[in-house]
């Protein structure tokens, strides 16, 4: 009964609707598929299928749901057991990801100065690595709390790695961080990626729970919070 049930979860979605479908497609040979409907809306399950990644970026960037059932759902099948490398690979992304960006707010960045003490160097990426992790593990304490008492999700560990990973892999925007390597950008950027994270974390976590999106939003704005204080406050960070 639970290999069963099991095995329903792990079904691809319909993106209009988000109900289970047998299969998205039929291949009939190489590169000749035809897309199947949803039972339930009657509309084609999963048209990203045929689109090229930047229309799915673009769409994901918008916020459209659809885009992300497709991604979650059925690109990442977040409810199969594949996806433990994907996650250990996102949560190890997101920590070096935040790390540069605790970096740039302190202004931490070499100015090729040959003058600057290679151990001083390690120390303070070490320091910056330290105060990351130790924000992202508020932040993921804070974000496993609410969705229990908030959204009153019984406590399932398979389902909170599903919740956890839909909020990580929808931080992508914190990839526009690394452009601040290469280019010149004020500080405010990172305050306008920041909202942006957290817009996308709280349409994940929705098309994840199907929860409304004020609760979702107030779980996604606490989460940032407790994380915001405990850089500013208990490490110094801006």
């Amino acid at each position: 009964m639970g290999d069963a049930k099991e095995g329903e979860e792990e079904l691809p979605r319909c993106v209009g609707c988000g109900r289970r479908v047998k299969t998205l497609y039929m291949q009939y040979s190489p590169g000749n598929i035809r897309l199947m409907k949803c039972d339930t809306c009657k509309a084609v399950a999963d048209p990203y299928i045929e689109c090229e990644f930047t229309i799915i970026l673009i769409d994901l960037i918008l916020h459209k749901t659809r885009a992300y059932r497709h991604l979650l759902f059925n690109k990442l099948r977040i409810y199969s057991s594949l996806d433990k490398g994907v996650l250990v690979l996102s949560i190890l992304t997101h920590l070096v990801l935040d790390a540069f960006r605790i970096s740039f707010s302190r202004g931490n960045i070499a100015d090729g100065d040959s003058s600057i003490n290679i151990f001083s160097v390690i120390l303070n990426c070490s320091k910056v690595l330290g105060d990351a992790l130790l924000g992202n593990i508020v932040f993921m304490t804070m974000l496993f709390l609410e969705v229990q008492f908030i959204l009153k999700l019984s406590f399932d560990i398979r389902r909170y790695r599903e919740v956890l990973l839909a909020v990580i892999i929808s931080s992508y925007f914190k990839l526009f961080l690394m452009a601040m390597m290469v280019w010149e950008f004020p500080s405010s950027v990172i305050f306008f990626v920041e909202i942006s994270v957290l817009s996308s974390n709280t349409v994940a976590l929705r098309v994840v729970t199907e929860f409304s999106k004020a609760h979702c939003f107030g779980v996604c704005f606490g989460a940032h919070a407790a994380r915001y204080l405990t850089e500013r406050w208990l490490l110094g960070a801006p």
